[in-house]
């Protein structure tokens, strides 16, 4: 029977098969993570440039709790400032109710100035109608802010002044999905606005429009 040459191991090794040095557990859940990171730090951020969104309508027309200045040019000693009641009128020297809601201040003036010649109050009256605050036309901030609610629409406001008055954002809130709803001639839309996008200067802010409502979203963990 011949006997078992054996070789020695290359390198002054043992001769044992070496176990490979693959990455553990831990080390296998940082590269996911790694990989993580750099995917979210260097994807692309979102923006607002592919949102279609219907540019806001202007309206200046009354509604309950306006308020307004209405003056007969001459007549010092008559009060000049008004409601406008929940029942869309105004109590006016020498006319008593007369109905606003819905219309513009020149037409407030005219429909006035007529009343008093009608009733024969003066011959040629000048009048000066002017609004100085629209209480009835109001934007809507609900979801992820400090304080929800309805708020005035000032005049040039926008969406994150709008979220300004709502004490802004809260810790979860998603910067990257505000939605904002808006009534249009075809009906109401829908869109989802980066605020972040905004803030950051990579989009125009939005100027809103009476009835807008805008919706914060909460992040997902």
């Amino acid at each position: 029977m011949r006997g078992t040459r054996t070789y020695p191991a290359v390198g002054g090794g043992t001769g044992r098969p070496e176990r490979g040095h693959g990455l553990g557990s831990a080390g296998w859940l940082r590269g996911v993570l790694l990989c993580l990171f750099v995917v979210f730090a260097c994807g692309p951020k979102p923006d607002n440039s592919q949102v279609k969104l219907a540019l806001p309508v202007e309206s200046n027309t009354l509604g309950p709790g306006d308020v307004l200045v209405v003056e007969i040019v001459g007549e010092k000693d008559l009060p000049t400032e008004y409601q406008v009641a929940s029942d869309g009128t105004i109590d006016l020297p020498y006319v008593h109710r007369l109905k606003v809601e819905g219309l513009e201040p020149q037409r407030v003036q005219e429909v006035y100035r007529g009343r008093l010649i009608e009733k024969k109050v003066f011959t040629d009256p000048s009048i000066v109608v002017r609004v100085t605050a629209y209480n009835s036309k109001r934007v809507t901030v609900l979801g992820q802010v400090q304080e929800p609610g309805s708020f005035p629409l000032e005049p040039g406001i926008t969406l994150v002044q709008a979220i300004s008055l709502a004490g802004g954002l809260n810790s979860i809130a998603d910067t990257d999905r505000v939605k904002l709803t808006r009534k249009t001639s075809d009906g109401a839309m829908t869109v989802v606005l980066s605020i972040r996008a905004i803030m950051d200067g990579r989009s125009p802010d939005i100027p809103l429009q009476a009835g807008d409502q805008i919706f914060v979203e909460d992040r997902v963990f």
